[in-house]
């Protein structure tokens, strides 16, 4: 039995409000995301039947209008009007939190070019989801949906294997056994967890070392959110100055203080601080 929550009555201002909505389970919503829908003239929607389900299930009865990637331009105008004459219109995607590799962007810059009042109502997303049980650094940057080309696949993959952080993005299962070859070719050394159904029945976590990784034998169900684990940065640490780095010293010794010299010659080698430090010291107690 489903306990519709009783809310105080609220003015809410007119404005376009971003409501994230469940990922799967239909539980995983704010009580203010009911709230605010329940408020709402109007609820753009990309597929009026999934949200439907959603609608029903806390009985809200306000208004759907189809807001796809198809659609969005077209309707631009006709929304802008609303919100212009002071309705309350609520911006949904299928799961997850709206304009973020959904409908939503173009809209969004629109009410900030007419100055009309936006207001985020967080909850659910996959993105986070999937980090928080990655065991990844969470210092992580999400790429959304990758290019379809091979080429600008295989660039794009190029360039964010140098950088340090876990890596998050969507792919179609469709579409998964594709680039599996290009993840273990700019990837090595490091680990991926493929995260499916999310608080769904059959949610499911499949972690692998990237080195093993095989194609799928079957095509999963459902879209998958891919985190990447960090870059780990093996660095030979000398614990001896250099001939140069000793060099470079000489030159600055009667420039600079101790600290300076040190903080900058830190910067470019692996030397630890504490014995460009003690050089600087032997340098200046010579004299």
């Amino acid at each position: 039995m489903i306990i519709k929550p009783q809310f105080k009555s609220k003015e809410y201002e007119n404005g376009l409000y971003l409501v994230s909505t469940p990922l799967g389970n239909l539980k995983d919503i704010t009580l203010r995301a009911i709230e605010v829908l329940e408020q709402s003239d109007f609820i753009l929607c990309e597929d009026t039947r999934v949200s439907k389900n959603l609608l029903d299930k806390y009985q809200i009865k306000s208004n759907l209008i189809s807001n796809h990637k198809f659609n969005e331009k077209k309707n631009l105008v006709k929304i802008i009007e609303y919100l212009k004459s002071g309705k309350i219109i609520s911006l949904i995607s299928d799961a997850g939190t709206p304009s973020v590799s959904d409908p939503g962007a173009i809209l969004v810059n629109e009410c900030i070019s007419n100055e009309i009042k936006i207001f985020p109502i967080p909850g659910p997303s996959a993105i986070v989801a999937a980090v928080s049980i990655s065991g990844f650094s969470d210092k992580f940057l999400f790429c959304g949906f990758f290019s379809d080309k091979k080429q600008h696949l295989s660039n794009e993959f190029k360039k964010f294997s140098e950088l340090e952080n876990s890596l998050v993005f969507f792919v179609s299962p469709k579409k998964i056994n594709k680039i599996i070859p290009e993840i273990k070719k700019n990837f090595s050394g490091r680990k991926i967890v493929f995260c499916r159904e999310i608080t769904k029945i059959y949610e499911e976590f499949i972690r692998k070392n990237i080195d093993e990784l095989e194609l799928f034998e079957k095509v999963p169900k459902g879209e998958l959110t891919v985190v990447i684990s960090e870059k780990k940065i093996n660095k030979k640490i000398s614990q001896k100055l250099s001939e140069s780095d000793m060099n470079i010293i000489k030159k600055m010794i009667n420039k600079l203080s101790t600290k300076e010299i040190t903080d900058i010659l830190s910067q470019s080698t692996s030397v630890p601080k504490k014995e460009i430090y003690n050089y600087c010291l032997k340098l200046k107690n010579e004299k």
